[in-house]
């Protein structure tokens, strides 16, 4: 693999400007560090912006609540739609873990529905044959988990009908959108992370918007918002900034649950104070680069281009393969772009490749998810960030068309 200095396009580059360093700054001179007025901005314009649209539909309002991972969000969410020792959760294997451990965590099963023939986005039929199956069995079925891969968004109104359909009184199935690639994500069920129970979004350094470490938890159930701000918290009943900025007493709290620590601090909200107003920019750039990929790779019979959607906000380019083309394999492929000094990256490989997860189920193999095998085995994320140039992306398309003609079957 070529090291640091020899990469000529890195995989992603974050955009960062003076605006971030100011208010990072502005933190650290403020004496507050913690979650406090940053975070409470952060929320309240990420809510704006995903609330989009809703005008005259009805739709509740959206409640955002920054955390400091989309894992810690997962949690949350989880636990707050009755996910617990004893329940199962469904999502996809075609994800990164955490999505499918954030259930192990709260003691629940997960059970495992493949994506789509030509997607990478879950089965929505899939979804249905093991919620039939659960039923027949008397398992209990909290919820399903959507992930919105490369921010090309699930069909998400089957989806939600299905766990309609198969609540009963005695047991609510919830919609969690695993939304860390998608954002801003407009459909017309809403944007995405804001159609189901609650979606969680990430702020990692690659993502489409950055905090370096963060996430939001998103619910337009005011039930669900109470619960997520109490357990965010270790289980207080007031918020570390109100016990410091209002007349009553700090020490004065109760701990009504035994929550978490997944709180988001101001240092970190304060980059995505700024991140948040050029989320559309961000968006504009990056899909400028995508169709600069996609015109060149339709041309390459040896390239087939990414599934698209209403919504997509091109988190990701999963360029694929197709293998009959050529004389090398996907790992061949991927490890002469690295070495062409190209930063190169491969989503997901699919869960049931890791030894925890095949020791958990052994019925959890490859040979029974088809379909998010064959895209693992001819996917190669390739370079796509804001600040990419035309001569960069150029770079890389050169450097596709270079490996694929000379290896050509």
């Amino acid at each position: 693999m070529s090291d640091q200095t020899s990469i000529k396009v890195p995989f992603h580059k974050a955009a960062i400007t003076k605006a971030e360093e100011e208010a990072v700054l502005d933190v650290l001179r403020s004496g507050w560090l913690t979650t406090g007025k940053y975070a409470l901005e952060f929320e309240k314009k990420f809510s704006e912006v995903v609330s989009k649209g809703d005008e005259g539909t009805g739709r509740a309002p959206v409640i955002s609540l920054a955390v400091n991972s989309n894992t810690s969000g997962m949690i949350l969410a989880m636990e707050a739609c009755g996910v617990r020792a004893g329940t199962y959760v469904i999502t996809t294997p075609y994800t990164f873990v955490s999505t499918a451990a954030c259930a192990r965590h709260l003691g629940a099963d997960v059970l495992f529905a493949d994506v789509e023939k030509n997607t990478y986005s879950i089965d929505p039929n899939n979804i249905e044959k093991i919620l039939q199956t659960a039923a027949t069995q008397g398992k209990i079925v909290k919820a399903i988990v959507p992930v919105h891969i490369a921010g090309n968004v699930c069909n998400m109104e089957r989806i939600v009908e299905l766990a309609k359909k198969y609540s009963t009184p005695q047991n609510k199935i919830s919609v969690i959108e695993d939304a860390a690639h998608s954002f801003p994500s407009p459909t017309k069920l809403g944007y995405a992370g804001t159609i189901g129970d609650a979606g969680v979004f990430s702020f990692y350094v690659t993502k489409t918007i950055t905090t370096a470490e963060g996430g939001m938890v998103c619910t337009r159930d005011p039930e669900l918002a109470k619960r997520m701000t109490v357990m965010r918290m270790h289980g207080m009943d007031r918020t570390t900034w109100d016990r410091y900025t209002s007349p009553r007493a700090s020490w004065e709290y109760d701990i009504i649950a035994p929550g978490y620590k997944f709180n988001l601090p101001d240092v970190l909200a304060a980059i995505g104070v700024c991140q948040v107003d050029r989320a559309w920019l961000f968006y504009e750039q990056r899909k400028a680069i995508v169709d600069m990929y996609n015109k060149a790779f339709a041309d390459f019979d040896f390239i087939e281009l990414p599934p698209d959607g209403p919504g997509n906000s091109w988190h990701l380019y999963l360029m694929r393969i197709v293998p009959e083309k050529l004389k090398i394999t996907r790992e061949q492929f991927a490890k002469k772009m690295q070495e062409a000094g190209l930063g190169i990256s491969v989503h997901f490989i699919p869960i049931f490749h890791f030894t925890y997860w095949r020791e958990l189920y052994p019925d959890f193999t490859a040979e029974n998810f088809p379909n998010a095998e064959s895209q693992y085995n001819r996917t190669i994320s390739i370079p796509l960030y804001p600040d990419m140039t035309k001569e960069q992306a150029e770079l890389v398309i050169e450097t596709v068309k270079k490996i694929g003609m000379e290896n050509h079957a």
